[in-house]
């Protein structure tokens, strides 16, 4: 399928599918989705403590690169799994301007290492962040009891239904501890009560830009 690479609102760039009319993040502001939904509605929860994360969609790493950023903030210790079935391509790579977006230039060897790192294996960005990326359908998920927190960043329900239906959420709740926490920028009504189907307790709470509302389901204790 066609791919393109496009200027969001907020200045930062983004991949879109022509075909389906889809992006790797908000038109509405990559960088601003990604910080409202995954750090503000996620990663803020936790402080002084060692979290591990999955992310569903690593795509162009935006979402590791900001939760490597934060973590210094939040004083926390960080295992991010990223899970990636279709990598992006190099000149892809070379196009995106989040480092000079974010004013993160100390952190654009970590960007890159990101993408060059080997898949299956553990790499330390920092001695606080590990990312380990696995090349793999995220349905062929089967990790029980692992994650406290998940960043479910699909394509959306419009193109891949198939991706938000409660069989995808029971692979989510599973892999997550108890009390662990899933985020997506998603609202719509049958994905919330798809969650709710395989035991999550869900809230709705205020949208990235250009969204009213996002989800945040909750594992109990």
């Amino acid at each position: 399928m066609k791919r393109e690479i496009i200027t969001t609102s907020d200045g930062s760039k983004t991949i879109q599918i022509v075909d389906w009319n889809e992006q790797y993040h908000s038109k509405h502001g990559a960088i601003q989705e990604a910080y409202h939904v995954f750090i503000k509605s996620g990663l803020s929860l936790f402080n002084n403590q060692s979290v591990s994360i999955l992310e569903i969609g690593f795509g162009t790493g935006l979402n590791a690169l900001i939760t490597l950023i934060e973590a210094e903030r939040f004083h926390l210790n960080i295992t991010y799994t990223g899970i990636e079935a279709y990598p992006i391509a190099p000149e892809e790579l070379q196009q995106l301007n989040y480092i000079s977006e974010l004013k993160a230039e100390e952190f654009e060897n970590d960007f890159q290492l990101m993408h060059d790192a080997p898949w299956e294996e553990d790499i330390a960005l920092s001695d606080t962040f590990i990312l380990h990326k696995k090349q793999k359908d995220f349905r062929e998920l089967n990790d029980d009891n692992l994650f406290d927190l998940v960043y479910f960043d699909a394509f959306g329900a419009r193109v891949q239904p198939e991706l938000w239906t409660a069989t995808i959420f029971s692979i989510m709740f599973n892999a997550l501890k108890k009390g662990g926490v899933l985020v997506t920028y998603a609202a719509k009504g049958s994905v919330r009560r798809a969650m709710q189907e395989v035991g999550f307790s869900v809230e709705r709470l205020p949208g990235p830009p250009g969204k009213r509302e996002m989800l945040r389901a909750t594992k109990p204790i």
